[in-house]
């Protein structure tokens, strides 16, 4: 009953605030149906392509949706339990990340599609733009370190997902020719590479890929990286937008079913099974203090800079038209949450003596294994299928932060676009730094080998979540400065602004200064304190001047 209260509960919750506070959200915003938007203005083919709602929702909520969703309820529901999580995510989602996503796609919409970083170099200062490159471009390097390593370590222990997964990116990329060469209506081959997409589930289950020199984490490490290299510099309509619009129904059929096992009683414990308290504690011995803990280690699901990213970066050069920005961002944040609250979920009735010392997405995947159980698709398949979701959630975050992170070092070194040579050595530049540290054994502060994303995760989650409160700054700035009411953006950004600083000043003190982790710790406090101060000098000196 637990699980049913909390899925349903929180999802209703999440329905109506997409109507309620998601037309609110649109008036504050200014969304203009008649406006044409850069998607049309800019069409280049290879960037900038309109497209229909629902294959950029599809784009968009498989690229926010990574594994963070998955990764970080998870650790904080084990951790403080079930309660403060779900309130978070759903208060979040609400008040926080979806207010920042349908603000920065806005806001990009507005400015030609360009990134916030470009926004706020124009709202701000050139000078901000500058350090928002390098902020945006350092918290993409820990997307794609921390998703490589989890991917590979899916990968390396599930070599039928690594089959199900390579025979879905042949299926996308076939879609993209089809479509776009050989003319054939979406709707028409949809009705082909749907089922194809879940057929490929119980063929990649009975061949699983097993190659001899694809045998370990690391190996399959480099070969991510390689495929994430060519999804980078590919036209986007060639594996993109098919991948991320087929990866849509495998997360719609992830949802779907979770919410149709919890309705049919999937949702009750076993009697063995040893429950998840609501409440555990205030103080983790591994986290910390719950605040700012929880806030941090819970950014996708409720709150993730690296959306801003995604909303500035792929999906505004994509938009058709204005009205379509509530349905793919703010939608696509609550559709998040509700991923958020079936991970929370998983890990209560996996039970926490079965998941201790289990990887969260291992965990995601036995949870969702027993609730499609309940609808009578043995839990075997079903936790193949959980396994799959994850890794194609993390797929499809990965080849669009590549790409953003490719648009992101062509920006900060004026490295012209459309260039070949440029496209090429922007993505090698790019993918330098995650085959160091995915190659290399890292370790925890007390000297323990880890994997790379346990290592970084602290770190990622407190930049992610400092990225969003540095994005809706600049959303706050650009609002304020076309005369527009703000404080429904102002006031989550000094809240997350006040979590994060928080959360940065603790890592640098657990970790220490010389550590990887703590020394990073220190340039992001560094690097985020003068661009908050230099947005109040800019502030401070246009009202003077104003006055």
């Amino acid at each position: 009953m637990v699980v049913l209260g909390i899925v349903v509960t929180g999802s209703a919750v999440l329905v109506a605030a997409y109507f309620v506070y998601g037309a609110f959200l649109e008036r504050r915003l200014g969304v203009d149906s008649q406006r044409e938007t850069p998607a049309h203005t800019l069409a280049d083919g290879i960037d900038y392509v309109p497209s229909r709602p629902s294959v950029l929702l599809g784009h968009h909520f498989s690229s926010i949706a990574g594994a963070g969703p998955i990764v970080g309820p998870i650790i904080a529901a084990a951790a403080f339990g079930w309660l403060p999580a779900v309130v978070w995510i759903v208060l979040g989602s609400i008040l926080i990340g979806g207010v920042q996503d349908f603000g920065s796609l806005m806001a990009s919409v507005r400015h030609k599609a360009r990134s916030i970083a470009d926004l706020a170099g124009e709202e701000i200062s050139p000078f901000s733009r500058l350090l928002f490159l390098v902020f945006v471009w350092l918290a993409l390097i820990y997307v794609i370190v921390v998703f490589v390593d989890l991917t590979a370590a899916t990968f390396s222990a599930e070599p039928g997902v690594a089959s199900s997964s390579t025979m879905y990116i042949v299926l996308a990329v076939a879609l993209g020719l089809l479509v776009h060469r050989a003319g054939i209506g979406l709707a028409k081959a949809s009705l082909i590479f749907v089922p194809l997409v879940f057929l490929v589930i119980g063929f990649g289950r009975d061949l699983p890929l097993q190659v001899g020199w694809l045998s370990s984490a690391s190996e399959w490490s480099f070969l991510l990286l390689g495929y994430c290299f060519v999804a980078s510099v590919l036209p986007v309509w060639l594996l993109l937008q098919p991948r991320d619009y087929l990866s849509s129904f495998l997360l719609y059929a992830c949802l779907l079913g979770g919410l149709l096992g919890v309705f049919f009683g999937g949702g009750v414990l076993p009697e063995s099974t040893e429950a998840l308290p609501a409440f555990v504690t205030w103080n983790d011995p591994s986290f910390g203090l719950l605040f700012p803990a929880m806030f941090i280690t819970i950014a996708c699901g409720a709150c993730s800079g690296f959306h801003s990213v995604v909303s500035s970066g792929t999906t505004s050069k994509q938009l058709a038209n204005e009205r379509h920005a509530r349905p793919v961002a703010y939608g696509g944040m609550l559709l998040e949450g509700v991923l958020a609250l079936l991970a929370v979920a998983a890990v209560i009735l996996v039970g926490t003596a079965a998941s201790t010392g289990q990887a969260p997405t291992v965990i995601f995947a036995g949870g969702i294994g027993k609730l499609f159980s309940a609808i009578g698709i043995p839990e075997g398949l079903g936790v193949h299928f959980g396994a799959l979701a994850v890794s194609t959630f993390l797929l499809t975050t990965l080849d669009t932060c590549t790409r953003l992170a490719r648009y992101v070092t062509e920006e900060l070194f004026s490295i012209p676009r459309g260039k070949t040579w440029a496209v090429v050595l922007a993505t090698a530049s790019t993918l330098v730094i995650p085959v160091v540290l995915t190659q290399v054994t890292l370790h925890l502060p007390d000297g323990t080998p880890a994997p790379a994303w346990k290592v970084v995760w602290p770190i990622f989650g407190a930049t992610n979540q400092l990225l969003g409160a540095l994005a809706m700054m600049a959303v706050t700035a650009w609002l304020r400065n076309t005369g527009k009411r703000y404080a429904f953006v102002a006031v989550p950004t000094i809240f997350m602004f006040g979590v994060t600083l928080i959360a940065l000043v603790q890592l640098v003190s657990r970790f220490g200064p010389l550590t990887l982790v703590g020394s990073i710790a220190c340039m992001l406090l560094i690097l985020a304190i003068v661009l908050l101060g230099e947005t109040l000098r800019v502030v401070g000196t246009r009202a003077r001047d104003a006055g």
